[in-house]
């Protein structure tokens, strides 16, 4: 891929269907990946287990978005149990950090009660579809409240299509399915039509939905 390479470029990368990934944290070259089975997260039927339902209702985290962009993919890319490599390189770290910046990334945030960072996750919005790329949870369930969070607040936006790239176990619980690629990009193209907001405004910038508020409006559409 050209040194050169941009978020313009980026972007219009995710308007095809492609996205990059790297090879690994301390190679800085990208690839493009373009998945025959694309892993989506249907909006109007999201799932919430019973269990999680309890804990996003307790609150046990206060969630922001877009609050710590850069220190959420610096997270993702640290080496956690399970999980001793990433494909988050510096490459990535910088170009994303600039598609921030130029409003088109976003991140959601999950805090404990000292201040600490202890989960969350980042993606790409671009028209009605958004592309999530990473998450992180260093303290119990905490990325998973984060992607309640922002289940609620896309649906809140106008958003139709949610992108989890692969099959992921993890969030077969969430109603996970696998679509051909040709059924993806139909889909795409529906949603790169839609006029949808991040920054909705029943959940502002910074701000998020209570975590009542967050199961109410997913349940609401599901």
């Amino acid at each position: 891929m050209s040194a050169r390479f941009g978020t313009n470029d980026l972007l219009a990368c995710y308007r095809r269907g492609v996205f990059p990934m790297g090879d690994a944290r301390d190679d800085p070259n990208l690839f493009l990946v373009d998945p025959d089975m694309r892993g989506i997260l249907p909006l109007d039927d999201f799932h919430i287990p019973k269990r999680l339902k309890r804990r996003v209702r307790q609150e046990p985290y206060r969630v922001t978005a877009d609050t710590a962009f850069t220190r959420v993919m610096e997270m993702c890319a640290e080496s956690a149990e399970g999980r001793e490599t990433t494909w988050i390189n510096s490459t990535i770290l910088n170009l994303y950090s600039a598609l921030y910046r130029e409003g088109h990334a976003h991140s959601v945030e999950c805090w404990d009660e000292s201040g600490e960072l202890v989960g969350g996750l980042y993606g790409v919005a671009v028209g009605g579809a958004f592309f999530g790329e990473s998450m992180f949870s260093r303290a119990t369930d905490a990325s998973k409240i984060a992607l309640v969070h922002l289940a609620a607040r896309l649906i809140e936006g106008g958003f139709t299509l949610l992108d989890a790239q692969f099959h992921n176990p993890h969030l077969e619980q969430f109603g996970l399915i696998e679509i051909p690629r040709a059924d993806f990009k139909r889909r795409l193209k529906a949603a790169l039509a839609m006029d949808a907001d991040f920054y909705c405004g029943r959940s502002g910038s910074s701000g998020s939905f209570t975590g009542s508020g967050a199961v109410q409006r997913i349940t609401q559409t599901s």
